[in-house]
């Protein structure tokens, strides 16, 4: 039986469903993952959209063409951990993806490549996609190919949902692994870094993501059904928990910062936070998405699915989604734990 997988994934939205499926298959066969990023050489010239955004836009090149392949693994990393599964990521820059995909699965000693069919849905899907073939016959090693299909509302929806809560917890293992990692070494850890992670939470997950959870996914289960009002109404009092833990322990950070804390408790209250939103996440993915997918209708989907596809709310602002992604970019290329790093939880 398989005992260790390679997921190559590109930046489509179709990487998420092929990571929920990966973990998934993973978790049954009792096998470990390594996901795997191959990005095109953009510096190879000097001439293109690559250049152009280098040239006017540092900060969005930055993002674009090198933060994005370590949250897309790490993201990835933190799905696997939810469910207990195995993990390491490894990326590299290759503009033919199919003998990347066979030298990651070779160097790593996986047997089972399990990747998705993607449709033409983007230039870099096009591409992988056109790629299969090549590696279905030229790898000794086998390839599951895991048909994709244009996904519907509610699959957007939910695959958005959890998106973000991979996020949430991927901030939170970075922020982990940063007091450890100082620890160890007997070293202070970054406090800018720090600092921009409580900025993070504050904003994104408790400032955009647990009240679009409300107004859109919560309001319209409780209008379908009354099976779910318990778990709705525990998960809202969790997020009001949320705020009063998340204050605390933000303030604990301004107390470190000022000289009036020891890192030793910011270590325990970070670790005690990470424990209940790890808890919160699962238990919403576990209960309320499946009573979701049972109750709600098309046009439910329609509209959940249009809050979450975009921060276009006017309480939320227009570029707030723009923004954030590139602070959880910077979170993680800085304090991302190394690959090989046993999982926390």
């Amino acid at each position: 039986m398989y005992r260790h997988l390679l997921v190559p994934l590109d930046d489509t939205d179709l990487s998420i469903e092929t990571v929920g499926r990966a973990v998934e298959f993973a978790r049954t066969l009792g096998a470990r993952i390594t996901f795997f990023h191959a990005q095109a050489d953009y510096s190879a010239a000097l001439s293109g959209d690559a250049d152009v955004l280098r040239l006017t836009s540092p900060a969005d090149y930055s993002y674009a063409y090198e933060g994005r392949a370590r949250e897309l693994l790490t993201k990835a990393e933190s799905a696997a951990r939810a469910c207990g599964v195995p993990c390491a990521s490894l990326s590299t820059i290759d503009d033919t993806p199919y003998r990347a995909i066979l030298a990651a699965a070779r160097s790593t000693n996986c047997d089972l490549v399990l990747m998705a069919s993607h449709g033409r849905r983007s230039p870099l899907g096009m591409m992988l996609g056109s790629q299969t073939l090549k590696l279905v016959t030229h790898s000794e090693i086998p390839v599951l190919v895991s048909a994709t299909a244009e996904p519907s509302r509610a699959v957007q929806a939910i695959g958005i949902i959890r998106d973000e809560h991979r996020s949430m917890a991927a901030v939170l293992h970075a922020w982990l692994h940063l007091l450890k990692r100082a620890r160890v070494e007997g070293m202070q850890p970054d406090l800018a870094i720090m600092q921009a992670i409580v900025r993070y939470i504050r904003d994104f997950p408790q400032g955009l993501h647990h009240p679009k959870e409300e107004d859109y996914l919560f309001r319209k289960l409780r209008e379908r059904t009354v099976s779910a009002n318990a778990e709705l109404d525990e998960l809202e009092r969790q997020h009001l928990r949320d705020h009063q833990l998340f204050n605390a322990l933000a303030h604990l950070v301004e107390e470190y910062a000022h000289g009036g804390a020891a890192i030793d408790d910011v270590e325990q209250a970070v670790a005690h936070y990470a424990r209940f939103m790890w808890e919160h996440m699962g238990r919403e993915e576990g209960v309320i998405l499946p009573a979701a997918q049972r109750f709600l209708k098309d046009e439910d989907w329609v509209e959940i699915n249009a809050a979450f596809s975009g921060n276009n709310d006017p309480r939320f602002g227009g570029d707030t989604d723009a923004e954030y992604k590139r602070l959880f970019s910077r979170i993680v290329n800085l304090a991302h734990s190394p690959a090989e790093e046993t999982p926390e939880h």
